[in-house]
């Protein structure tokens, strides 16, 4: 009993430090359609008990179809906008605070919905330090390990904004504790809550599809003929999803496949096919500057290595390290739009880089002194890489920088890093020189800034960061007595 509560311990001090960093870095406002989108459903959930979105609002375009009563509805699964609707009550409760203007209610209503990201993202790492935790690695290790895929990985940068990806990622992280939790041959229990968790990932994004099979065959793998049952529970429930999805399009469109993406988009593109050639999709995907997951995420080169060690401590987890990193890769190395439209890095690899990641744990158990250092000069490096996405908006970037070309196709040699950098300290001049404050979308992309511009009054804006602050200390001290603990032991 002892051990279980250093565990939580354990989980808990990583699940509320990263929680009040995310805050801290966290934009809060709406970029692009996606989340927009995603936000509009929410709001209608709540208000109206629909699922609808606006024609057009300020600043975003409607992008869907309309249903077969005329609705406008967004290509976007339904489970995202349910999952927001406690952070679009949280954000009801600021507007009415003092020191909220009347006319920035809705920008302190998109801050706080986009605080959801934060919470998925941090307890995506809690799960995954939970899964090695419980298969054995030393805590010490277990807690660098999922540091390093906190901090050093897209899903830091992610916690900012409001796309599916933090919600998805945690999802998957999930359904891979319930089924990999145990050293022991996987259970039917644990099996169907890891198919449910599937199930609910592709209502959030029908790509998602993908994980379902693959958790099947991971199953069989690690424990052959013993795991039937357990894989026909997990491939059941995930099915459930499905046919979930299905229904729902049904009912919204009048055909189970059509998921409400609009036939064409962006000037007339076809976007949502498949007509990237596969090589073009692997280069940006690979090499690009703009997209590549070895700049975004440079830990991958270590998971990669670590893979053989994976597989001798578990043949399960070593084929989803494998198999769904290099799943999304093929899928959306073909998909038309496969740089994810406006947004950082290679925002459709994310969902399965935690599998990877994981590799890194029993890698670790006898690894020598260079081997730390490598974790983390590469986690430090990622860092940086995610911290210079954050600094200014990268959609303020991205249309002055030529993201895209004229026929709307992604620009290989977009090169974020450096252009995103400079963005970063042309505002840091400006700042220095006395000049105006960046008009209101633009300048340094942090939450509080933006709604000092919108009107809110600072002591609302004190009491969130005090708290964030405070959080984030307090939960760091606690991992840092937990970590000499474990140094000592």
């Amino acid at each position: 009993m002892k051990i279980d509560v250093c565990r939580a311990g354990r989980v808990c001090a990583l699940f509320l430090f990263l929680q009040g960093l995310y805050v801290l870095t966290s934009t809060g406002r709406l970029h692009v359609t996606d989340e927009a989108s995603a936000f509009f459903q929410a709001r209608e959930l709540v208000e109206t008990g629909s699922l609808t979105v606006p024609e057009s609002t300020s600043g975003f375009a409607f992008y869907g179809k309309r249903d077969l009563v005329g609705r406008l509805r967004a290509p976007n699964g339904p489970l995202q906008a349910i999952a927001l609707v406690p952070y679009y009550l949280l954000g009801k409760t600021f507007v009415v605070a003092p020191g909220v203007p009347e006319d920035s209610r809705d920008l302190v209503l998109t801050f706080a919905v986009v605080l959801s990201s934060t919470t998925f993202c941090a307890l995506a790492a809690a799960l995954f330090l939970t899964l090695l935790i419980r298969r054995g690695v030393p805590p010490r290790i277990a807690v660098s390990v999922a540091l390093a895929l906190a901090l050093g990985t897209p899903l830091f940068s992610y916690s900012a904004w409001l796309f599916s990806e933090p919600l998805a990622v945690s999802l998957l992280v999930g359904a891979a504790l319930a089924a990999f939790g145990d050293p022991g041959p996987i259970k039917t229990g644990p099996a169907t809550l890891a198919g449910a968790l599937l199930g609910m990932c592709l209502l959030v994004r029908p790509g998602h599809v993908l994980a379902a099979p693959l958790f099947v065959a991971a199953v069989l793998v690690r424990d052959g003929r013993r795991g039937l049952h357990a894989a026909i529970g997990l491939g059941v429930l995930a099915a459930i999803g499905l046919v979930v999805y299905l229904v729902w399009n049904y009912h919204l469109f009048g055909h189970p496949f059509d998921f409400g993406y609009p036939e064409i988009a962006d000037r007339g593109k076809r976007i949502n096919d498949f007509e990237t050639p596969l090589l073009t999709g692997l280069a940006g995907f690979l090499v690009s500057p703009g997209k590549s997951i070895v700049i975004h995420a440079p830990l991958v080169l270590l998971a990669i290595a670590a893979l053989p060690r994976l597989a001798r401590f578990d043949r399960g987890l070593a084929l989803l390290a494998i198999a769904a990193p290099l799943s999304y890769l093929l899928l959306y190395a073909r998909y038309t739009q496969w740089e994810g439209g406006y947004c950082v890095g290679p925002r459709y690899l994310i969902p399965p880089l935690p599998f990877l990641i994981l590799a890194l744990g029993p890698s670790l158990k006898d690894a020598n002194r260079t081997a730390w250092q490598r974790l983390l000069v590469l986690t430090a490096v990622g860092a940086l890489v995610q911290l210079v996405g954050l600094a200014t908006s990268f959609l303020e970037d991205q249309y002055a920088s030529g993201y895209y070309d004229q026929q709307f196709n992604y620009r290989l040699g977009y090169a974020p890093l450096y252009s995103q950098s400079a963005l970063f300290f042309h505002y840091v001049l400006v700042a220095l020189s006395g000049e105006p404050t960046p008009p209101l979308g633009t300048g340094f992309d942090r939450w509080f800034l933006f709604l000092g511009k919108a009107g809110v009054s600072w002591w609302p804006k004190a009491a969130v960061l005090g708290a964030a602050i405070f959080v984030t200390a307090w939960a760091g001290r606690c991992l840092r007595q937990f970590w000499r603990a474990d140094s000592i032991a």
